[in-house]
């Protein structure tokens, strides 16, 4: 049986360090190929120059340099990018581009579908799969740089990237960490540590450790201002309650600077979460923490019952929100039209979950009460 390739992309920078050590080389090696493989985006051995021929070789007959399979390409009216990636497995995960003014967003998936049962969310309709590695973590990123960049001299079009697309990251800590590491690293892609978005649910005790092993932005997918009603939209919830989650949030913000704020996301969903009488109970909650909240339009998804709230109701809610002092951004819809939009990611997995037949009790549910 021939032996497996290992792929240079599940590496960090120390990693690969010991990897070259472990082989005779000195550490700086390291530095070498990562320049290649992340700053000029080569995927072939051939190409690095200064690298010996010898160790070229040797890297060529054990190694390889290897991103996810594009199956779908789509292109949205409004310039957002989606892409469908194939997975050794067979499983498809999504990442979503999304271009602004002056600023370029990736929108990276962590797992093969969502091991939590958020019941606003397209993808965790689809179930639960695996946790992907650090190579196809940060393969989403290798690849979006290969094909919106094929000049690595040219500007740089991706400034930020959000661990918001498939999955919940900190259910697959130690692969996100190690892919959040090579992201910031200035030999690999260099972007700043306000540049580079967490979004978690609320899983307490990896977010308590977040910060010791990288320092990045946080976004807390929020959703509700009290335990009864996040129960329902967000059920972990039950298991790490607003109050333990928000005394967490604190914890993680200790010591940063006043300009710094944590990100609330809060998806409106029309007779759900948007009343006036809820607005002001959000208020409330975040009264103490250093947050500024985003505000979502629910985004639909085929056999949901959700709908999106009124564009009055939701300037109506941010008012309220403004009026108590807190600093509020109402999310702009983009790429609806190819199914980019937040929430609507589904990709195409072998659900292990039985998932749908979960969610749709549970929803139906909710919005009966």
């Amino acid at each position: 049986m021939a032996q497996t390739k290992k792929n240079l992309l599940d590496y960090t920078p120390d990693k690969l360090k010991a990897f070259f050590l472990e082989k005779g080389e000195k550490p700086f090696r390291a530095t070498q190929i990562i320049k290649w493989v992340h700053q000029q985006s080569v995927d072939n051995f051939d190409d690095m120059l200064n690298v010996s021929k010898a160790l070229r070789q040797q890297l060529s007959e054990t190694t390889e340099i290897r991103g996810p399979d594009v199956a779908i390409d789509n292109i949205s009216d409004d310039g957002t990018r989606k892409w469908l990636l194939r997975l050794d497995d067979g499983n498809c995960i999504e990442t979503v581009y999304i271009p602004e003014d002056g600023r370029g967003t990736l929108c990276i998936s962590s797992q093969v579908g969502c091991a939590l049962d958020c019941t606003f969310c397209s993808t965790a309709r689809q179930g639960f799969n695996r946790n992907l590695t650090v190579a196809e973590i940060i393969g989403q990123l290798w690849l979006a740089k290969r094909l919106l960049q094929p000049n690595p001299e040219s500007e740089r079009v991706i400034s930020n990237v959000v661990m918001m697309g498939m999955g919940e990251p900190l259910l697959n800590f130690d692969n996100v960490i190690d892919a959040m590491k090579i992201m910031l690293d200035d030999n690999a892609y260099g972007l700043s540590k306000r540049r580079v978005t967490l979004s978690t649910s609320g899983v307490v005790p990896a977010l308590d450790r977040l910060r010791d092993q990288v320092e990045v932005s946080l976004a807390i997918s929020l959703h509700a201002p009290n335990n009864a009603l996040r129960d329902q939209l967000v059920p972990i919830n039950r298991k790490y309650p607003i109050e333990q989650l928000l005394d967490s949030c604190k914890r993680f913000m200790h010591g940063k600077a006043a300009r710094e704020r944590l990100t609330i996301e809060y998806v409106m969903l029309h007779d759900i979460n948007d009343s006036d009488e809820i607005a002001h109970e959000l208020a409330v909650v975040l009264k103490d923490v250093p947050a500024k909240v985003n505000l979502i339009p629910f985004n639909p998804f085929p056999e949901t019952r959700y709908k999106r709230s009124s564009n009055n109701r939701i300037h109506r809610f941010r008012d309220i929100l403004v009026e108590a002092g807190l600093t509020v951004i109402t999310r702009k819809t983009r790429g609806e039209d190819i199914d980019a939009a937040c929430g609507q990611l589904a990709g195409k997995i072998s659900d292990r979950s039985r998932r749908e037949i979960h969610f749709a009790r549970i929803e139906k549910n909710i919005v009966k009460t």
